[in-house]
């Protein structure tokens, strides 16, 4: 594994752990937080494995549009684009008043960023 994909996976695994911690929380849990790095974690995954097959791309938190980037190097990351599609929207919006998670919000986002995490760490063999 190339340096740099180490740490891009380094802050991914970084993002999980803060959105498991988060997610377990039962006194004032903070929805909105397990949804924001639960995508945090997908889009650094998605980005280490560009980094790995040595493909550019833009600085960008949309998970589609780097799945698409990624897809051609890892062909069996495309079956996960509505499980990304659920998660892109907490890249932003959910940090800003107005837009606030639910726990089904949390319990669906940290689901997804599992199932997203697992396939992608098996695409860069770890």
């Amino acid at each position: 594994m190339r340096p740099e994909t180490a740490e891009w996976v380094e802050k991914a695994e970084g993002d999980y752990r803060t959105a498991s911690r988060e997610a377990e929380v039962t006194t004032l849990p903070n929805y909105d937080a397990v949804c924001f790095h639960a995508q945090q974690c997908i889009e650094k995954y998605l980005k280490a494995l560009l980094v790995e097959a040595n493909a550019p791309f833009p600085r960008t938190h949309d998970l589609l549009a780097l799945l698409a980037l990624a897809s051609p190097h890892s062909p069996a990351i495309t079956a996960l684009q509505s499980t990304f599609g659920r998660l892109a929207p907490y890249s932003v919006a959910i940090r800003y008043p107005g837009d606030q998670a639910t726990a089904t919000d949390a319990a669906t986002a940290f689901e997804d960023c599992e199932e997203g995490r697992t396939a992608l760490r098996l695409e860069l063999h770890l």
